[in-house]
């Protein structure tokens, strides 16, 4: 009863979506800063301290991402990780009402009547600004209407060849500037979706939309470049996105790049259209194991590549990492999808 009163004060919600607009005290928004570093990273388990103090003094993405992490950890909809939805979901945020919605709202084997509504929850304090024209809420109206097409995953248009209702504003959100957006299009079409005859012609599609979000400094967009100019066999162009996007933080496009430099002839794709420098490759990657820790792809790569530098190269190298690489800015990331698995 209590959990239905809740899911009733959210559809009651007047429509200020997002709602914590204001600016956090210094010292808390250095902790969301360091806690949304660690979620590009994945460490789920980390982040979470961090994002916690952010939560408490009423960060809505913070109660967000605090929820992805311990779903994500727990490998399904947990407990801990619905009252972290349930908390931002109060506070209007359409993400965590559809994530809500895919676990039926359930706390403790209970599950409130109309927790089906939870989609029709989001939907009511998004749909208005995205009518009045909110990029950011056009792309909500995506995910909400691709919740319950299945057809979105396989295919852009449907049978006919016309948009569905989640395609449609997806595209809306991308023609009005939106670099996620943009680039979230741009794989669609990569991935099957729209109707080209040819494969260029559906590779030039997709770039035109990549390079749109990449002009805006989204990262995914470079990475995504180096992928398309690749496609086409274009190396230099693409070897220029990978370093572009390694430069903005990119955890693909830095592995990338490192792993060049150490070993040109057996680095992925073989697309590495750079001089071999192994004290560079050593250094960016050896920069990279540091900040992520653990068994890491850096790390395994220079564990297969001990032999390629002796030990004062690999101590120039360090110092290489310790001065130029470790802690560069902005911080590495994976830039994981807001909605994703």
């Amino acid at each position: 009863m209590v959990r239905a009163t809740r899911l009733l004060f959210v559809l009651l919600l007047p429509l200020m979506w997002p709602l914590n607009s204001w600016a956090l005290p210094a010292d808390i928004q250095a902790a969301k800063d360091e806690g949304m570093r660690l979620w590009g990273i994945s460490g789920w388990i980390e982040m979470q301290p961090y994002l916690e103090q952010s939560a408490e003094a009423g960060d809505v993405e913070s109660m967000y991402y605090l929820g992805e992490a311990t779903r994500l950890l727990g490998r399904g909809l947990t407990t801990e990780a619905m009252e972290w939805y349930l908390k931002a979901a109060e506070q209007g945020d359409p993400y965590a009402m559809l994530r809500l919605f895919q676990g039926g709202a359930c706390i403790g084997g209970e599950c409130p009547e109309g927790s089906d509504d939870w989609r029709e929850a989001a939907l009511d304090i998004t749909l208005p600004k995205a009518e009045a024209g909110d990029p950011e809420a056009m792309l909500a109206m995506y995910y909400i209407y691709a919740n319950l097409d299945a057809s979105w995953v396989t295919s852009v248009y449907n049978l006919l060849g016309i948009p569905t209702r989640a395609v449609k504003w997806l595209k809306r959100a991308a023609e009005a500037g939106l670099p996620e957006a943009q680039t979230t299009w741009g794989r669609r079409i990569m991935g099957g979706g729209g109707w080209y005859f040819t494969k260029n012609r559906r590779l030039e599609a997709a770039e035109s939309w990549f390079s749109r979000a990449a002009e805006q400094g989204y990262v995914p967009a470079m990475e995504q470049m180096e992928r398309v100019n690749r496609e086409q066999q274009d190396f230099e162009t693409s070897w220029r996105w990978m370093v572009q996007a390694s430069n903005n933080g990119s955890y693909e496009g830095r592995l990338g790049v490192g792993w060049c430099y150490l070993d040109t002839d057996f680095a992925p794709d073989q697309n590495c259209t750079n001089e071999e420098d192994r004290i560079k490759g050593w250094a960016i990657l050896y920069a990279m194991s540091q900040e992520l820790g653990g068994n890491s792809t850096p790390s395994s790569i220079m564990n297969r590549n001990q032999d390629k530098l002796d030990e004062s190269e690999r101590q120039e190298a360090e110092a290489l990492a310790e001065s130029e690489w470790i802690g560069r800015q902005p911080p590495i990331s994976k830039f994981p999808r807001r909605f994703g698995f």
